[in-house]
């Protein structure tokens, strides 16, 4: 989700951004994507690229019903509603005196989008069909936290938080009925941070949700965690770019994980027990532009270009220039 960040020590006033790393380090032969990108279910080609809103500095994006996603601007806490197929949308949710939107997951059978709400320390809950607010928690305090990316399980959603060793895990019951918060304080490697940079971002999660996988940017490090424990161990892959880790997606044993200051996104094979894996494929696009996080659709995968190249968005840097485009570059998974 947010890219690299290091920052200076926090103050009980905030955090204060020091410097930026943006430099993109070398990559060794990846994969072009193929122009035309399949479709789901063998219908008409999806376009490679479809735009988002003008300036919305996107971070998260999140798989609807078929073709639907969902994408959440850092800036303003804005969420869009988009058709990959149509490349149409439109602003589902305006928060009221905005606010900050990082990782967001679509629960589709009970109609909720999970938001995570970066600095606010907050999640916010909306209906995925009418954009109203189901519920807000404070995961972690305000300027104090970040809270980065989210993932679904069967019963429950987990955010990550890349200030504080912490997960949070908001239980979902029948019905879509929702809990109280639950921090998850980690122990083991996972929990040692690094204090200048960002640490942990991305979240996947296995198939039946008893073990969570989260990478952690600044350490450039994977590990899995025991939701119910806290408990982590490493997993071990060789051959990541330093600092460029950002948004997951795991699929079984293959856990793709984007890469956005390399414009690449990566095919990491883990084994069976899931201490380690090995880089099976490598897929990069001239239409990449610093993407963040990755959603499924079918066979294809659909990334937002964040384009912090242009500049990161208030309150880490100046932001990308008024009248940027934006937009989601969709690819095949094979």
């Amino acid at each position: 989700m947010i890219r690299r960040l290091f920052l200076a020590p926090m103050a009980a006033a905030g955090i204060v951004v020091s410097a930026l790393v943006i430099s993109a380090p070398a990559i060794a032969a990846p994969a072009t994507a193929p122009a035309a990108t399949p479709a789901l279910r063998g219908a008409a080609p999806f376009p490679d690229s479809v735009p988002l809103p003008v300036d919305f500095q996107p971070e998260g994006i999140a798989s609807g019903a078929g073709s639907t996603f969902y994408s959440a601007s850092l800036t303003t806490g804005d969420i869009y509603q988009g058709d990959l197929r149509t490349g149409k949308g439109f602003v589902l949710v305006v928060p009221p005196g905005g606010g900050e939107a990082v990782g967001l997951k679509t629960d589709v059978p009970d109609h909720l989008l999970f938001v995570a709400g970066g600095l606010t320390g907050t999640a916010h809950v909306y209906d995925s069909r009418t954009g109203t607010l189901v519920a807000q928690y404070q995961l972690g305090p305000s300027g104090k936290s970040l809270i980065n990316d989210v993932v679904l399980t069967a019963h429950a959603a987990y955010f990550t938080d890349s200030y504080i060793p912490d997960l949070y895990e908001i239980p979902i019951r029948p019905g879509g009925r929702l809990g109280r918060v639950i921090t998850i304080p980690l122990s083991g490697p996972a929990a040692v941070f690094s204090p200048t940079g960002l640490n942990l971002n991305g979240i996947a999660a296995t198939a039946d949700g008893s073990i969570l996988i989260v990478d952690n940017t600044a350490l450039n490090k994977l590990f899995t965690v025991d939701p119910l424990t806290g408990a982590s161990a490493p997993v071990i892959v060789a051959g990541l770019i330093p600092g460029t880790m950002d948004g997951m997606l795991l699929q079984g044993r293959r856990l793709w994980i984007v890469e956005g200051l390399a414009n690449t996104l990566i095919q990491v094979t883990l084994t069976s027990d899931l201490s380690s894996g090995t880089i099976t494929s490598t897929i990069t696009s001239p239409l990449f532009e610093v993407p963040t996080t990755v959603a499924q659709f079918g066979d294809l995968l659909a990334l937002p270009n964040g384009k912090y190249d242009l500049g990161v968005p208030p309150p880490f840097g100046p932001g990308a220039p008024p009248g940027t485009p934006f937009n989601v570059v969709v690819v095949s998974a094979h």
